[in-house]
C-alpha cells in the first residue's frame, strides 16, 4: 500500500510527536480522555505505513480484553479507510457489500493477524505455549504445553487442602485467603518460594513460603499455572535460557504498553528483559529499529491493593530515557488536551489531584464548552442520598429526550454502598447493571462445563477431574475419590491415570467401578474427536453425554431452567471464538475464557444505569455520573487516613471517578450513614475543600443557586407501599384475565398467573421479573393493564 494521504493530519501537535517517534524510549503521559488509545493505534499504524515494519515484529500490550480488542479494531478500520482511499478512490463506507468485505479480509490478512496485542496475561500464555518445555524452576518443576490456568477458586482450593489437610495449620492463624494474596504478591515481586523464604523474619512468613513450596508442587503436578505464573514464569525463562530471550527480542523490536502506571515488579522485568535483551548497560543498548513506547498517568494509578506499582512510571526517564528535566527531555510527551469532559469538570479534577505529590505535572486542558456547575448534594442518610439520585435520573431523562438510562453511572468506594441505591432502583423499575457483579464464567454451571473442558484437554489437571467427576451426582462417593487419590500420589501420577485404567478402578472403586469407566468414555470420546469436529459440538456433546443437561431439564426448577440458559450461552460464546478466531481450538477457547474480565462483558450502549465502584470505573465515561459517599472514612477510605501515600492514592480514586464524567457530574454526602449495621454521623470528605468552591452549587444554603432539575426533583414523592394507616384509594373496577400484562406502584410491569376468589373478593398472582410471584389486591394495589 502506498501512502498517498497524509492519515496523521488530525492529530493535534502532541499526539502526533508522539506517534511519529520511532526509535528508541518514549514515555507519553496521558491524561484522562486525552485519546490515547488513538496515539496507540496510529502509532502502530504509523510504524507499518511510514518505517515498513513488519506487523509480527510489533508487541502491544493492554490491561484488558476489551481494550485489545478495541485497538485491533481501529487499527483494521484505519488501514481499511487507506486501502479504500487508494484502491477504490472512495471512502469504506461508500463501497458495496462485497468490496468492503473483500477489502476488510485484506487488511486483516496483511495488516492485523500477524500482530501481537493483547494483556500481559494472554500474550504470556502464547509466548509459554512455545517455550514452557523448556523451562525448569530451582527444585526442578517442570510443565508441559498442553498446560491448564487455574482461576481463583481452582487456587483457593488448593491453598486450602495445603493449609488445612496437608499441614494441620490453624485456619484462623493462616487464613488461607491471607495465604493465597501473600504467595500471589511474592509471585509479583518475582520471588520464588526459596527468595520468599529468605525474605521472611518470622514464624509466619516462614509458614507461609512453606505453603507456596508445596502449592508449587501441586501446580506442576496438575500442569497448571495460576494467573501469576503466566508473566513469572515467562520472566524467569528469560534469565535462565539466553536462546530464549534472543528469539522473543529479536520477535518484537517495537513494544507498547498502555496502562504503564498499573504494571507491577515482573511486568516491567519482561519489559525490561524484551526491550534490552538482558543488557544491563544503558550504554551497550542497541535502540536501532527498535522502540519501547510506554503510556500512562499517575494520577490514575489506583490498583496497588493488586500489586501495581506507579514508580515503575515515575522511573521510566531514568531506567529507558534521557532523564531529562520535563521542558528538556526528548523521551517524553504528554497528552493533557481532554475531548470528554467539560471544563468545569477538568478544573475540578486539576484542582483535586495538584494537592497530590507523588506525579509528573500536567494540566487537563478543556477543548468542549464550561458545562453545567458540578452539583454537590448534602443528604441526610443514604436513604435520602439515593432517592436523590434516582429522582435527578428520572427527571433529566423526562427532560431530555436524548437521554436513555444508559447515559448514568453511579460510583462509589465500596460495594456495600450500593444497597439503598438498588433497593430505590427496584421500586421505580429502573433497569440497572451491576459492573464487577458476579462474572457468567463464575457461575457454578459454567464452571463445571469448564471443568469438563479442561479435563478433556489436558487430563493431568486433578482439581477439574475431582470436580466433575460426580457432577452430576453418578453415586462416586468422597471415599471412593479419597481412595483413587491415595493410590495415585502413591503411585505419583496423575489422578486420571488412576481412573483411566478398568483394572485399576475395579480393585479399588468395587461398585462404583462401572460409573466411573462411563463418566472415563465420556472424557476419552471427546479426547478423540477434538481434532475432528469443533469446540461447539465438544461442548454439546460432552455436557449431554456427561447427563448434566439431563440432570437440570429433570430439576425443572426457574432456577435449573437459568443453569442451563446459561450453558446454552457458553455454547454460544465457543460458537462466537470459532468465527472470530483464526485458530479456534478447544485450548485456545479455554485460554481467552480464563483470562475474561468483568470489563469484558460490558455492553456498550447498554441502556441500564451503571452501578460500580470507582475502582471498576476505570477507563469508562458516560454523559452524567454520580459519584456518591464522599465523606472521611470512605472516600478517602479509613484505611488511608494515617498513611500519606494511601491517601494520594484515595485522591486519584477520586480523580478518576470525577473525570469520568462527560457532561453533568453530581457528587453527595450524607449527614450520617449506616454501612456496618450501626448509624454513624458522617464527616464530609477532605476532598470536598480540594474543589474551587465557585465551580460547585449546593443544596447546603452556602449560595443562592438554584438548579431547575434539581428543585423539581425534591418535589416529587418515590411510589410508597400502604400502610394500615394509609388511606385507601380504590382503583376502577376492572376484569382481570390470567395472561393480562400489569403495571404495579412498586413492584413495576408483570403477568397475572393466577385468578384467586370471586365477586368483591379477587386476588390476583402475578408473576414480576427478578423478583417472583406476589399475590395482590387490585382494589388497593391500583395495578394498571399494560398493552
Amino acid at each position: 500500500m502506498t501512502q498517498t494521504t497524509d492519515f496523521l493530519s488530525h492529530l493535534n501537535p502532541s499526539q502526533r510527536k508522539a506517534v511519529e517517534h520511532y526509535c528508541g524510549a518514549l514515555l507519553v503521559v496521558a491524561g484522562a480522555g486525552s485519546g490515547k488509545t488513538r496515539a496507540l493505534t496510529y502509532r502502530i499504524a504509523n510504524l507499518i505505513l511510514k518505517h515498513a515494519v513488519d506487523p509480527e515484529n510489533i508487541l502491544a500490550v493492554t490491561f484488558t480484553n476489551k481494550a485489545a480488542r478495541e485497538m485491533k479494531e481501529r487499527i483494521k478500520k484505519l488501514f481499511a479507510q487507506q486501502v479504500a482511499r487508494e484502491d477504490y478512490g472512495k471512502p469504506l463506507e461508500a463501497l458495496v457489500a462485497e468490496d468492503k468485505t473483500k477489502l476488510e479480509s485484506q487488511v486483516y490478512r496483511s495488516y492485523i493477524k500477524d500482530l501481537w496485542i493483547g494483556t500481559f496475561h494472554s500474550l504470556c500464555a502464547r509466548i509459554l505455549r512455545f517455550d514452557i518445555e523448556k523451562y525448569q524452576d530451582e527444585k526442578g518443576r517442570s510443565w508441559n504445553k498442553n498446560f491448564s490456568i487455574f482461576d481463583e477458586s481452582d487456587v483457593q482450593s488448593v491453598i486450602k487442602e495445603i493449609v488445612t489437610k496437608q499441614l494441620n495449620l490453624d485456619d484462623k492463624k493462616f487464613e488461607p485467603r491471607a495465604v493465597r494474596s501473600a504467595i500471589s504478591n511474592a509471585k509479583n515481586q518475582g520471588f520464588s518460594p526459596q527468595d520468599f523464604e529468605n525474605d521472611q523474619p518470622n514464624f509466619r512468613g516462614k509458614t507461609i513460603a512453606q505453603v507456596y513450596n508445596i502449592y508449587q508442587t501441586r501446580l506442576a503436578e496438575n500442569n497448571a499455572l495460576d494467573f501469576d505464573d503466566l508473566i513469572l514464569v515467562p520472566v524467569r525463562l528469560f534469565q535462565q535460557n539466553e536462546k530464549v530471550l534472543g528469539y522473543w527480542h529479536r520477535r518484537f523490536h517495537h513494544i507498547l504498553a498502555d496502562e504503564y502506571q498499573d504494571t507491577n515488579r515482573i511486568q516491567y522485568d519482561l519489559i525490561r528483559l524484551l526491550t534490552t535483551n538482558g543488557e544491563t548497560k544503558k550504554s551497550n543498548w542497541d535502540w536501532s529499529d527498535r522502540s519501547i513506547f510506554v503510556v500512562g498517568d499517575v494520577d490514575q494509578s489506583i490498583y496497588s491493593f493488586r500489586g501495581a506499582d506507579y514508580t515503575v512510571l515515575l522511573e521510566f526517564q531514568e531506567d529507558f530515557g534521557d532523564g531529562l528535566q520535563d521542558e528538556d527531555t526528548r523521551t517524553m510527551v504528554k497528552l493533557e488536551e481532554n475531548y470528554r469532559s467539560r471544563e468545569n469538570i477538568l478544573q475540578a479534577a486539576n484542582h483535586l489531584i495538584e494537592n497530590n505529590t507523588q506525579r509528573i505535572e500536567k494540566i487537563l486542558k478543556a477543548t468542549r464548552g464550561i458545562g453545567e456547575h458540578i452539583y454537590c448534594f448534602k443528604a441526610d442518610d443514604e436513604t435520602h442520598e439515593a432517592d436523590f439520585v434516582v429522582k435527578q435520573i428520572r427527571n433529566m431523562i423526562r427532560q431530555n429526550p436524548e437521554l436513555d438510562l444508559g447515559s448514568f453511572a453511579i460510583l462509589y468506594r465500596m460495594n456495600a454502598q450500593s444497597r439503598p441505591l438498588e433497593e430505590l432502583m427496584v421500586r421505580w423499575g429502573i433497569t440497572y447493571q451491576m459492573v464487577g457483579g458476579l462474572k457468567f464464567y463464575d457461575r457454578k454451571e459454567i464452571k463445571d462445563a469448564i471443568a469438563y473442558l479442561r479435563l478433556i484437554v489436558n487430563p493431568s489437571d486433578s482439581l477439574s477431574l475431582k470436580r466433575v467427576i460426580n457432577t452430576p451426582r453418578r453415586g462416586i462417593g468422597d471415599t471412593t475419590v479419597d481412595r483413587l487419590e491415595t493410590a495415585a500420589q502413591e503411585l505419583n501420577v496423575p489422578l486420571w491415570e488412576i481412573i483411566s485404567d478398568e483394572t485399576s478402578v475395579n480393585s479399588l472403586a468395587g461398585r462404583t467401578a462401572k460409573p466411573i469407566m462411563q463418566f472415563v468414555q465420556v472424557i476419552r470420546t471427546a479426547q478423540q474427536q477434538m481434532e475432528t469436529i469443533p469446540p461447539s459440538q465438544i461442548v454439546e456433546q460432552v455436557m449431554e453425554d456427561s447427563g448434566y443437561i439431563k440432570d437440570l431439564e429433570k430439576q425443572g426448577t426457574d432456577e435449573a431452567e437459568n443453569r442451563l440458559a446459561n450453558i446454552q450461552e457458553l455454547y454460544n460464546a465457543v460458537r462466537q471464538f470459532e468465527e472470530e478466531h483464526e485458530e479456534p481450538t478447544l485450548e485456545n477457547f479455554l485460554g481467552q475464557a480464563s483470562l475474561a474480565s468483568d470489563l469484558d462483558n460490558l455492553e456498550e450502549g447498554e441502556k441500564a444505569v451503571s452501578l460500580m465502584t470507582l475502582h471498576s470505573a476505570k477507563g469508562l465515561e458516560f454523559p452524567i455520573v454520580f459519584l456518591v459517599g464522599l465523606e472521611q472514612g470512605l472516600l478517602p477510605h479509613s484505611r488511608s487516613l494515617d498513611n500519606p501515600a494511601g491517601l494520594e492514592e484515595e485522591r486519584r480514586l477520586c480523580y478518576v471517578g470525577i473525570t469520568r464524567a462527560q457532561e453533568q457530574l453530581f457528587i453527595s454526602h450524607a449527614a450520617s450513614r449506616r454501612l456496618w449495621g450501626n448509624r454513624e454521623p458522617a464527616i464530609r470528605s477532605q476532598f470536598l475543600k480540594e474543589l474551587p468552591a465557585e465551580l460547585i452549587r449546593s443544596n447546603a444554603g452556602n449560595n443562592n443557586y438554584t438548579d431547575r432539575t434539581v428543585a423539581a426533583s425534591q418535589s416529587e414523592q418515590p411510589p410508597t407501599r400502604k400502610t394500615s394507616s394509609s388511606r385507601t384509594v380504590s382503583a376502577p373496577k376492572q376484569d382481570w384475565k390470567v395472561g393480562d400484562r400489569v403495571l404495579h406502584p412498586s413492584f413495576g410491569i408483570g403477568n397475572i398467573t393466577h385468578i384467586l376468589g370471586s365477586g368483591n373478593k379477587i386476588t390476583v398472582a402475578i408473576k414480576f421479573p427478578g423478583i417472583g410471584q406476589k399475590i395482590i389486591d387490585p382494589k388497593i394495589a391500583q395495578l394498571r393493564r399494560v398493552d
